[in-house]
């Protein structure tokens, strides 16, 4: 098999080959995702998990979904997507949460071709594909139901969501409150095409905070939330800088806060929740259960994931 470079350094494994790589949802070089089919792909059509990377809106691939993630779905009779989508070196917000959600109004146009059930579709990912996942879950219907795309006519709701290390409000406004803190993230100004702090008085810039942060658009009808956090729940230095609480669990607490006053669930897993050194295995297999639970696979087996197929 062949090893890479993890995020953090580690070495992990290369992704099998997708039963259909590099589909193209738009006419932009990122707008393309993989599709993985269950290991057993006969029978009944099958539920979906979105994978939307991570890296600030500004770097990372599809390449970033968790081998052991997926290929525990599939043995469980699951099917996985990975989208790219446009950074912000190419268009600011909202062109990401757009991207995001015509790669899953394409794949539901083309769900019939998958074996997927267009209704059983989740989303997942880490930082800002958790920040999408969630937009997605919680914004109304982007669908045009007038529309002479039948793909635009497609929905973008979700019927679960498990986001790791998500910002749940992109409002530094917000940030600054939660952590005390005068230091705005590095990657919120190309997000929103900012050039200063000082343009976060900017009524046009507030707007788009709003719109991005995926706390604004949560309703009572919204669906299930696991949120995993690997940063450990401690208290920061005073002012700390953007780069220490951009992946803190109190924005996991301030989403969870929200959801359970609307009656939404939303399961919040902390590192502290985990032993030690099982962390990283663990926390994947509390993810494969919530899904599966919240897509209908019942007793999921989550013995040691399955022998890798070639690339």
């Amino acid at each position: 098999s062949t090893a890479l470079p993890g995020p953090s350094g580690s070495i992990r494994e290369a992704l099998p080959q997708p039963d259909f790589a590099e589909v193209a949802y738009g006419p932009h070089a990122r707008q393309v995702y993989d599709l993985w089919r269950p290991l057993d792909s006969a029978g009944a059509p099958v539920p979906l998990v979105v994978f939307y990377h991570g890296r600030g809106f500004s770097g990372g691939d599809k390449s970033r979904l968790n081998g052991n993630l997926l290929q525990l779905l599939r043995r469980n009779g699951g099917a996985v997507a990975a989208a790219n989508y446009r950074l912000t070196d190419t268009a600011p917000f909202p062109a990401q949460m757009h991207d995001a959600a015509r790669a899953l109004q394409t794949i539901r146009h083309r769900a019939a071709e998958y074996g997927i059930d267009p209704a059983r579709i989740a989303a997942t990912g880490g930082s800002a594909g958790a920040g999408i996942s969630q937009w997605l879950a919680f914004h109304e219907d982007l669908a045009d139901p007038d529309a002479a795309d039948p793909v635009a006519r497609q929905s973008t709701r979700l019927a679960a969501v498990v986001a790791t290390a998500a910002q749940t409000t992109y409002d530094p406004r917000e940030h600054f409150r939660l952590f005390d803190s005068t230091d705005m993230e590095g990657a919120m100004f190309r997000f929103y095409g900012m050039t200063s702090v000082e343009q976060i008085a900017d009524p046009k810039f507030q707007a788009l905070f709003e719109e991005a942060s995926p706390i604004t658009h949560a309703t009572a009808d919204d669906p299930p939330v696991m949120l995993v956090y690997s940063q450990p729940n401690a208290e920061l230095p005073p002012n700390p800088a953007g780069s220490a609480y951009i992946h803190h669990p109190k924005f996991g607490f301030l989403l969870k806060e929200k959801l359970d006053a609307l009656g939404v669930a939303c399961v919040l897993k902390l590192r502290e929740d985990y032993a030690p050194q099982a962390f990283a295995r663990d926390s994947v297999l509390d993810q494969v259960r919530f899904l599966c639970a919240k897509l209908g696979i019942a007793d999921p087996d989550l013995g040691a994931p399955p022998a890798r197929q070639a690339p």
